[in-house]
């Protein structure tokens, strides 16, 4: 099947769901380095949702600000954040309802059709299109512009889960976070029309053995990327040095390893305690730790560290 992610430009996505390129997608160097003021912004025309004046409102000039794909989103969210209530206003009335209907949904912009089908919004069941129909038809009467939300890896439970908590917002603060939908929506089509080889962004870990007070030292862990659903690939295999970090630095370096999506980190706890003469029990508690994360920033640092013992774990998103 073939998706127009960007425009002029077809793209196969195979089984795997890897992209394969029939017109090769620009780095964002390329785009503001080798393409005409006039190609730049039909090139970008179609981030925000039927608002090119997004992309005409961009100061080609200041050339270090468009340099990375964060760079290029900032200074297109920068503008929408620059504009009076009556233009974002409009910019929300731009976007279609969620869960249109299979008979309309050739009305819709080929991003928005993408998004809508990624997350199987086609498939409510009888029940769930009456209830969403119903919120749907009241959210529009109080605020006044259609439910908007960042679809694209989120499912139909998402959806209606967060239009039933939105509803009780008050307009100033539903206003404001429809319009973080939107740029959210945004950043997820810079991501799908530029090639990101060129990144700087990576990956790193760091276990710490809270019952033992000490770095996890020659733990086994090992590195996974879905591919789609539940399919994943292996990445690799790694044991922690003597300060619970991978020798050798970061796991993932630079766009063409370090790619959006989603990675499961899978760590020994069980084998480290065990050779470390720790307590566990006969049935560990704790044993192999699968932690699933996404990458949505292909400029950005992502540490993913453990704080394990054998009774308890945790994590966040470190720097």
């Amino acid at each position: 099947e073939y998706k127009y992610l960007v425009p002029g430009c077809h793209y196969f996505i195979d089984r795997k769901r890897r992209m394969t390129d029939k017109c090769m997608k620009p780095t964002v160097t390329e785009l503001f380095t080798k393409k005409s003021e006039e190609q730049i912004r039909s090139f970008l025309g179609g981030i925000y949702e039927h608002s090119s004046w997004v992309a005409e409102g961009l100061d080609l000039s200041v050339s270090d600000a468009l340099t990375t794909i964060t760079g290029v989103a900032d200074a297109m969210k920068e503008i929408v954040e620059a504009a009076d209530a009556e233009k974002k206003l409009e910019l929300l009335k731009a976007h279609p309802d969620l869960c249109e209907k299979v008979s309309k949904i050739q009305e819709l912009t080929d991003e928005s059709r993408l998004e809508q089908s990624n997350a199987d919004l086609q498939s409510l069941t009888e029940q769930e299109l009456d209830k969403f129909t119903t919120m749907n038809n009241s959210y529009k009467h109080k605020f006044g512009f259609p439910f908007i939300l960042a679809v694209r890896n989120a499912t139909k439970y998402t959806v209606l889960s967060a239009l039933e908590g939105r509803l009780t917002s008050s307009r100033e603060a539903e206003f404001r976070q429809a319009i973080v939908q939107v740029h959210k929506i945004a950043w997820m089509r810079l991501l799908a029309a530029f090639n990101t080889e060129d990144a700087k962004g990576f990956l790193t870990c760091h276990i710490l053995d809270t019952a033992n007070g000490c770095p996890a030292a020659k733990m086994r862990i090992q590195l996974h990327r879905f591919i789609s659903g539940s399919t994943k690939e292996f990445i690799g295999e790694y044991t922690t040095n003597h300060d619970g970090r991978i020798a050798g630095g970061p796991v993932l370096k630079g766009g063409k390893e370090f790619i959006v999506g989603t990675y499961e980190w899978t760590f020994y706890a069980g084998d480290y305690f065990a050779s470390k003469g720790t307590f566990i029990s006969g049935m560990p508690f704790l044993d192999i730790i699968p932690i699933r994360f996404g990458i949505d920033n292909p400029d950005d640092h992502y540490h993913v560290p453990l704080l394990v013992s054998p009774w308890n774990f945790s994590t966040y998103r470190g720097s």
